[in-house]
């Protein structure tokens, strides 16, 4: 089989996956094809014989080094970093609103929120966009990386130290994901957004 020919059935592949996400959940798929556009098909071609993983899809953003992840189902989009309107009155990790896609948003740096070390924005910071319920946030993080599916069994959770979750995480993660040689923390998206400390916008 020719590379052309290989190319071809990856590109099949590739988008019948897509249809079959789409069908299950179509926030995913929409992320996926955000993420990717371009890049997707660019994979490694040992991607073609390595047998599909089977769990539930979480995507993937760092902050301060690490690799979090959310699930997609949670996740409402990824954005470059844009004008933010600022809010007076308001603690210093909310950077202000912004207009998403027609609904007003606030901004919130999730270093500055988590009292982490604070960074030049980059090319790479996006905001991740993650709801619940009626609560839409966008948070400042330091880039936006994949989707990928997570398996039950790679998830482990209540020993913090086991789990490899680092102490600024801690109160708003559910467990760390063990995928080959990376540990990747699990973001409990209602118990950040609904935190008590989240709560509170006015500035002391």
């Amino acid at each position: 089989m020719s590379s052309e020919d290989l190319k071809t059935l990856q590109q099949r592949d590739t988008f019948a996956a897509i249809q079959q996400m789409l069908a299950k959940a179509p926030s995913a798929a929409a992320l996926q094809m955000q993420l990717a556009q371009g890049q997707f098909l660019q994979a490694d071609n040992n991607v073609a014989s390595s047998p599909p993983v089977i769990g539930e899809q979480y995507l993937v953003f760092t902050l301060a080094g690490r690799e979090l992840a959310a699930k997609a189902e949670l996740v409402q989009g990824v954005e470059r970093l844009a004008e933010v309107t600022p809010v007076p009155n308001v603690v210093s990790w909310v950077k202000g609103v912004i207009n998403l896609r027609g609904s007003i948003a606030s901004v919130v740096d999730l270093r500055m929120f988590l009292d982490l070390e604070q960074v030049t924005h980059n090319q790479r910071t996006r905001l991740l966009s993650l709801q619940y319920n009626e609560m839409v946030i966008c948070f400042v993080v330091d880039s936006v990386s994949e989707m990928l599916p997570v398996p039950p069994s790679a998830i482990i959770t209540g020993n913090v130290r086991q789990a490899n979750i680092p102490p600024w995480a801690v109160p708003y993660a559910t467990g760390t994901a063990l995928l080959a040689n990376r540990a990747v923390v699990l973001l409990d998206v209602p118990r950040l957004l609904f935190s008590d400390k989240m709560q509170r916008y006015a500035a002391l």
